[in-house]
């Protein structure tokens, strides 16, 4: 039997990646995305992506994005709490693993594995210790086109940020920053690539500072019509995206 997987949604270049990786294995079949949004600002955590964008990115892909709704500010608790709620959801709806786009941070991979214990879903790791270096080559080269919606100016220049993640971009990377960004010096939002069956087409809005990090706006342009969602998930269906603005 395949193995029915949920892939855990950053809208950011490792976890589409991963669906691309993920789509490539005949045993397996990716059956929805799992992502956290700040319930206040209704963003991705971390990457500061529009919930708007990480809609589109799932018709894009054709796949439900089940959202997991987090108050601002969040304790781990609630955290915890929530995520075992989403995932015996998505063991209901008959997942068998769910999937992650850590790279090579033994700590969170644990944690992950922990937190899964017992739930009825086995963990999958598709691109964990990929060398980053290539790894962010061989993605650009892929044609994935990615936008920098969040720095770390303890890590990176806030220059950075929103900027498209390209060769350009990487070589310009201070040598003690990671090219995928795996230490958490930036977060990225996917806008095209070859899990998309069209690309995604956004501006770069305003730059803020926040909570010690700084973010760019990535502004959907044109609209999109969504299905209705029910108990938090969106069902796929056409993108209405055609064009990227770079």
């Amino acid at each position: 039997m395949k193995q029915r997987v949920f892939l855990s949604w950053s809208t950011g270049k490792d976890s589409a990646w991963s669906l691309h990786v993920l789509r490539q294995d005949p045993d397996v079949e990716v059956i929805g995305l799992l992502t956290t949004v700040n319930a206040t600002y209704e963003r991705v955590a971390m990457h500061s992506t529009r919930l708007a964008l990480a809609e589109a990115q799932a018709h894009t892909v054709g796949l439900p994005l089940h959202i997991i709704p987090l108050p601002w500010p969040c304790s781990n608790e609630v955290y915890e709490r929530e995520m075992r709620r989403a995932i015996k959801g998505i063991v209901e709806s008959g997942a068998t693993h769910i999937a992650f786009g850590d790279l090579f941070l033994a700590d969170i991979r644990a944690y992950r594995v922990k937190q899964l214990e017992g739930s009825g879903l086995q963990p999958l790791f598709p691109i964990w210790h990929q060398p980053t270096d290539s790894l962010a080559h061989r993605m650009i080269d892929a044609e994935v086109v990615a936008v920098v919606t969040c720095v770390d100016p303890k890590q990176l220049s806030p220059s950075f940020v929103g900027r498209i993640f390209n060769h350009t971009f990487l070589n310009d990377l201070p040598e003690s920053v990671d090219p995928c960004g795996e230490n958490g010096e930036f977060h990225t939002c996917v806008l095209a690539g070859p899990m998309f069956q069209e690309s995604l087409c956004a501006s770069v809005g305003e730059v803020v500072e926040r909570d010690g990090f700084y973010f760019a706006d990535l502004i959907p342009d044109g609209a999109i019509g969504y299905a209705p969602a029910a108990n938090n998930v969106i069902q796929p269906m056409p993108a209405r995206y055609t064009g990227l603005r770079r």
